[in-house]
């Protein structure tokens, strides 16, 4: 009997190693980091610079058990989606990751990651995933801005560095609005000049917000303690700051990384700017649970007003400083807003009296999942025609969707900026019964991996409304 000899087995690839030097093919960014994703001898490899469709030629700075990072050498195959970045430190400052994706193929991109984590994340099949609604021009949108301070001689002002704690000085941003450019510029010129630069003794962070309709701004500088210093210079500092209505100091930050402190003092003028949207007044601080966009912010009233007739009983979970509570009131509704920060509990009903609402939203301090559970509680899910929900990036919590599971409530719109977490929280309520009609996503952080989202859903036994995906950009 002549015996075959058994083929050798094939030989393992080799793994990869620190200082190899490989070529990969891009398919895909990391939303949070806007790494290129490709793969060598089996393994995903990480790296900054790429965008997809690129064949790049990389080194492998770092090898984990299951990828790889990697520093870009140079781009082989140049994709027509690559944009050229318009900002100096794009790739050093933490605050964008997409600038060098065309705006078109970021829109298309932030769509992908939506429908991605209903597929892997929310086991949804088949959802209907509008194309993004984006911005005309989709720079010098932020209403808001957090810098860091560093001490020294002459204090600096800059973002933290992608991945770390390490800060970025920043002369100028091409993404926040026009005004707070401007701001950025003036507190490099305060810091620098004798009368001013004690303001900033003792400060971890500068929080400067600004107004689009009113051209006002106002300013947080936020210290451990209360600051004597900035006492001492704010009036100086309120008046070389271009448009700011007020100065305040931020101080007893609950940790280390809190940007804002759990107390504030007006040290000049007013601690509020007026900010109008689509005809609705707000008066926001720069700690407003407010959202940083409010072109987006119109085209998301402008989407719900579409098919909202604004007779129904409304509640609005997690509401903020009341931004959407008072967009269904206008419309008729009434509104019960719920939201566990008392600062925007107040910031809320003010600005229901501000447009005459106060009559149609009501507005409670607690935490959602406890409301929930009290009479009160009860008695408005029973009573609602709509739950309107805009948590936190966390998302909603199992209890809070059980109560409307168990009220049975006929539709529910829930507005998120994590596709990750919307997956989840949606694969509990499509799973308790409700049907998904419609995710339509908004660009309201442009040049950013993030991107909102609104789920639209309803009871399996009432009618759909009729909402239909946007028309994009």
């Amino acid at each position: 009997m002549t015996r075959t000899p058994a083929s050798p087995a094939p030989l393992a690839a080799r793994a990869l190693l620190p200082g190899d030097v490989v070529e990969i093919a891009c398919t895909d960014l990391i939303a949070k980091t806007g790494q290129a994703v490709g793969r060598a001898d089996g393994m995903v490899v990480y790296v900054l610079g790429p965008v997809p469709g690129e064949h790049a030629r990389v080194r492998i700075e770092m090898v984990k058990a299951k990828y790889a990072v990697a520093e870009l050498i140079e781009i082989l195959d140049r994709s027509p989606e690559r944009a050229e970045p318009f900002c100096p430190v794009f790739g050093l400052c933490g605050g964008c990751q997409v600038q060098h994706l065309a705006y078109a193929a970021q829109l298309r991109w932030k769509r992908d990651l939506v429908a991605h984590a209903l597929r892997r994340i929310g086991g949804i099949e088949g959802a209907t995933v509008g194309f993004p609604v984006g911005m005309e021009n989709p720079r010098a949108y932020r209403n808001k801005m957090a810098l860091v301070v560093e001490s020294g001689e002459r204090p600096a002002f800059g973002f933290y560095a992608a991945r770390t704690h390490d800060v970025v000085p920043i002369a100028t941003c091409p993404i926040v609005m026009p005004q707070l450019d401007q701001t950025l510029a003036a507190l490099w010129g305060a810091g620098a000049d004798p009368a001013t630069a004690s303001a900033f003794s003792g400060a971890h962070h500068v929080v400067a917000r600004a107004g689009r309709a009113s051209a006002q701004s106002v300013v947080s500088v936020t210290t451990e303690q209360r600051s004597a210093e900035l006492a001492g210079a704010g009036r100086a500092l309120l008046e070389r700051l271009p448009g700011a209505v007020g100065l305040t100091n931020s101080f007893e930050p609950a940790s280390e990384n809190a940007v804002m402190g759990r107390k504030n003092l007006t040290v000049a003028g007013v601690p509020e700017l007026e900010e109008e949207i689509d005809g609705l007044r707000f008066r926001v601080s720069p700690a407003s649970f407010f959202q940083v966009n409010g072109t987006m912010v119109a085209q998301i009233f402008a989407f719900l007003a579409q098919r909202f007739e604004g007779t129904e009983r409304l509640v609005d979970l997690y509401c903020g400083a009341g931004t959407f509570a008072l967009f269904f009131a206008k419309r008729g509704a009434r509104v019960v807003g719920v939201e566990e920060n008392p600062h925007a509990v107040r910031e809320a009903r003010a600005n229901a009296l501000l447009n005459g609402v106060e009559a149609r939203a009501t507005f409670t301090s607690a935490r959602v999942e406890a409301w929930l559970r009290s009479k009160a509680g009860s008695e408005a899910l029973a009573q609602a025609g709509v739950v309107f929900l805009d948590p936190p990036r966390k998302g909603s919590d199992e209890a809070t969707l059980a109560a409307l599971l168990r009220r049975h409530v006929p539709h529910v719109w829930y507005l998120s900026c994590n596709p990750a977490t919307l997956a989840r929280d949606l694969a509990q309520l499509t799973g308790g019964g409700y049907r998904l009609d419609l995710v339509q996503p908004f660009d309201m952080f442009p040049q950013t991996g993030h991107i909102e989202a609104l789920a639209i859903l309803r009871r399996p036994d009432v009618a759909p409304l009729g909402f239909e995906p946007a028309a994009g950009v």
